[in-house]
């Protein structure tokens, strides 16, 4: 039975071709039975066949690989004994996953005075700079205090330090093209409301940023994933998905991807934004994580791209959770005038408004931004170069690519045990979320592993020390099937 919590989903084909394409390298020219099974169940689990998708007919997947049919037939076998493909009669062959491969997490449970917190991918907050920022606001509030204190789209200080950052940074804003919000969650889930209906398509990027999918997921919407591996982006994959599913909505992370870290090349950008003109897409880009670059300047706002008249297309939403604190619950949408009144209109029953308080807080921080980021960012690239030593000095085994952003490291386990182990590090002093919680489809991206690079590099060289004792024991547990589904930053 699916899960209650699984994303709604388009159905699914994929074409020998096609197929025969991502197999190219990964199962060798004329891959023997099992070679071609192992090579399948590797692309179903790295997110790169999405689950729930008819595989091509046994002939014509035979022909594209230029192998015997008895080949295909036997490496489906090999899957269906797996469980990972389903077949009915006259209806062809579907990927599945087992039992036991649904997605368990430990990030619901909270961490003690002895657990290495490596669950969420945020940094604590800079604490002089705050605490000026409080001194700021203080001063300030005795000018808000005799209005009613209610701003349905911001304080007007705020909203226009927004729009004179997003200009700074390339892209021409006025502050009533802002809406302040309550985080960045909070703007995904007011723009996914208002933009979509129940049943509506959504490109995904497969992993992405799990209380994304959470919130496409209760809005009934239905995910076309795109998968996201270690070179990024498939620029014709995610053209002709938009092409073919018609999508109301993509949702993208553009910069410095959660989880993997990737960041789409210009070129990239400028031909999903000429492709989603031509279907009529609405762009919802997540900028919270762009400006921890690491490895050279941090990238232009992506609407700044958009061809004339295609800006209004584009819903850009950002915070500064990622760059100052994520217990500062500030954040914002970038989208033209008309849609930012519609958002404006369609909060209101839901939470009037964002504390005023905390808006004169976020005004102080965001004008000393760049102080704020000329001292993090170095401490980030530290801690990250720190982590990978870590790893590789106590578990060379596992793989992964240095991203030049970001805040987390994707690693590579090299077997499905990712859930297994973070219940195993967990015993052993370390919370951390395994791939399956990022997979736009349960159960995907089990031989993945998030782990932040947000603890100082001593505190690293002991998480990489519980995780590797973690990864010694006895992997071989299944996930728990309590329906857990918690928040990760």
């Amino acid at each position: 039975m699916a899960e209650a919590w699984a994303v709604h989903t388009v159905d699914r084909r994929l074409g020998s071709r096609q197929l025969a394409a991502l197999l190219t390298g990964t199962a060798g020219e004329r891959p023997g039975y099992r070679a071609l099974a192992h090579a399948v169940r590797t692309l179903l689990l790295d997110g790169r066949i999405p689950l729930h998708t008819r595989l091509p007919a046994e002939r014509e997947l035979a022909a594209a690989l230029s192998v015997s049919r008895a080949t295909v037939t036997a490496a489906y076998d090999v899957l269906r004994e797996g469980g990972y493909a389903r077949s009915r009669r006259g209806a062809g062959t579907w990927t599945e996953l087992p039992e036991g491969r649904r997605p368990s997490s430990v990030a619901a449970f909270p961490a003690g005075d002895d657990v290495l917190d490596l669950a969420v991918a945020a940094p604590g907050a800079p604490e002089a700079e705050l605490a000026a920022a409080l001194a700021g606001a203080s001063e300030l509030l005795v000018e808000h205090a005799p209005t009613p204190g209610y701003h349905p789209y911001g304080i007007p200080e705020l909203r226009a330090a927004v729009a004179d950052r997003f200009t700074r940074r390339g892209l021409p804003t006025l502050p009533d093209q802002i809406l302040v919000t309550t985080g960045a969650q909070h703007a995904l889930s007011l723009t996914l409301a208002l933009l979509g209906r129940p049943g509506d398509r959504v490109l995904v990027e497969n992993p992405s940023y799990p209380n994304a999918l959470d919130a496409i997921r209760g809005a009934g919407l239905r995910a076309v994933p795109v998968p996201v591996t270690d070179d990024g982006w498939d620029s014709g994959l995610v053209e002709s998905s938009l092409r073919q599913a018609a999508p109301r909505i993509a949702y993208l992370v553009p910069d410095f991807q959660n989880p993997t870290g990737c960041l789409m090349p210009r070129e990239q950008r400028v031909r999903i934004l000429e492709t989603a003109r031509a279907t009529g897409t609405w762009l919802l880009i997540d900028e919270t994580i762009a400006d921890i670059a690491l490895d050279g300047p941090p990238p232009a706002p992506f609407a700044s791209l958009a061809p004339h008249g295609a800006g209004e297309q584009v819903v850009t939403v950002g915070s500064l959770s990622k760059s100052h604190w994520g217990g500062l619950r500030i954040g914002w949408v970038r989208a033209g005038s008309r849609l930012i009144t519609e958002l404006a209109m369609a909060r209101v029953p839901v939470d009037m408004a964002t504390p005023v308080i905390e808006q004169l807080v976020a005004l102080h921080l965001l004008r000393g931004m760049n102080e704020v980021l000329r001292e993090r960012l170095p401490r980030l690239r530290e801690q990250r170069d720190a982590l990978a030593a870590s790893l590789a000095r106590h578990l060379p085994e596992w793989r992964w690519r240095l991203p030049p952003g970001g805040l987390s490291l994707w690693v590579d386990l090299g077997r499905p045990v990712a859930s297994s182990l973070a219940r195993a590090a967990l015993a052993h002093g370390v919370r951390i979320e395994g791939g399956a919680r990022f997979g736009a489809d349960p159960g995907t991206h089990e031989h993945r592993l998030r782990v932040p690079f947000t603890l100082p590099p001593e505190l690293s060289e002991q998480a990489a020390v519980r995780l590797a004792a973690a990864a010694a024991g006895d992997l071989r547990l299944t996930g728990d099937d309590t329906g857990r589904r918690p928040w990760v930053a």
